[in-house]
């Protein structure tokens, strides 16, 4: 078992303050691994960063034709979101179109991190509901599936239908059997891979042909769906959106809790995954945007890019305090 490698550094006052080590791999189309850093068989929960494998079956079963899904609401079944307005309201839009409600979901309920949208609930003294979970669009989509085959209400079982699918599709585009799985905080059960495992679904997904398979063809509409409508996919201000507008919508990528990050690009036919050991998203932040700069689709000198990488760190007073950067050999 490879060691973890140095990605990410904090500097301040001329030494290094902080660092933070993690594990990364890019595959190709073929599944073969390109480059890694650290261990490429280290396990790790994908967390939220796989939301666009648990949406596969939502394609291939015929349930987002059927229940004619745009594209918007492909991109937010995969996605993190803030709860602002916009997610929230498009949640209720699609459950009520499905002829289901918020009763329906399984993902409890949290504050939206929009604060827009937190602060209209605290003016209004009303309670947060389960359309501003963050993965409230991934559970639209599960209920559109369950509806679709006429399964029973409790989609985030285990041994339900819904789950034995992406399970089923998880291990076919990682290519290799999950050892396990964890609930997740929106309680759907979550499966473990490698990171390689990851990078190898990515790069799956980079390489889907629009008229292949049922599989291929799910995995083509996801990536141009979460690409197209980045606000979808997470929400303002968060690297997710702000990096995929930064591409111009040619590359997907995905972030998950703990520091895990993800990458789709398809006029490469390359796949990222990487995890930062100690959960901190500052530092998945930079180093996804450090391999991006690497592999050419994204600015090194973009706003969004310098937010996050070799990114100024500055005081309450507008003081420079020290710099994020990447760790001396990663990327």
């Amino acid at each position: 078992m490879a060691a973890a490698a140095q990605m990410v550094e904090i500097w301040r006052g001329g030494l290094l303050e902080s660092s933070h080590v993690g594990h990364a791999v890019i595959c190709d189309a073929s599944g073969t691994m390109r480059e890694s850093w650290g261990d490429p068989d280290a396990v790790i929960f994908p967390r939220s960063s796989c939301k666009m494998l648990q949406a596969l079956p939502l394609i291939e079963s015929g349930a987002a034709d059927a229940f004619g899904l745009t594209d918007a609401q492909l991109a937010l079944s995969c996605a993190s979101h803030q709860g602002a307005a916009l997610h929230s309201g498009a949640v209720a839009r699609w459950l009520e179109g499905i002829g289901l409600g918020e009763a329906d979901l399984r993902c409890g309920a949290h504050e939206p991190y929009d604060r827009t949208a937190r602060d209209l609930l605290i003016r209004s003294d009303e309670a947060p509901c389960q359309y501003h979970n963050n993965c409230s669009g991934k559970h639209a989509g599960f209920l559109t599936y369950t509806k679709h085959i006429g399964a029973g209400p409790e989609y985030v079982a285990p041994d339900h239908p819904l789950q034995h699918a992406i399970k089923d599709a998880f291990e076919e585009v990682t290519q290799i059997p999950s050892p396990g799985f964890g609930i997740d905080g929106c309680s759907a059960p979550n499966f473990a891979t490698t990171v390689q495992g990851l990078a190898r679904a990515m790069a799956y997904f980079a390489a889907a042909p629009e008229t292949g398979s049922a599989r291929d063809r799910a995995a083509y509409r996801l990536t141009r769906a979460m690409a197209a409508y980045p606000e979808f996919v997470a929400g303002e201000g968060r690297a997710c959106t702000e990096l995929m507008r930064a591409m111009g919508g040619k590359v997907a990528i995905k972030t998950g809790a703990e520091a895990v990050f993800v990458a789709i690009l398809p006029a490469q036919k390359l796949g990222i995954a990487l995890k930062i050991v100690d959960g901190a998203s500052r530092a998945s932040e930079a180093a996804i945007a450090g391999l991006l700069v690497r592999l050419g689709v994204l600015d090194a000198q973009h706003p969004a890019t310098l937010k996050r990488l070799n990114a100024v760190q500055r005081n309450w007073r507008g003081l420079e305090t020290g710099i994020t950067r990447l760790a001396p050999g990663f990327a």
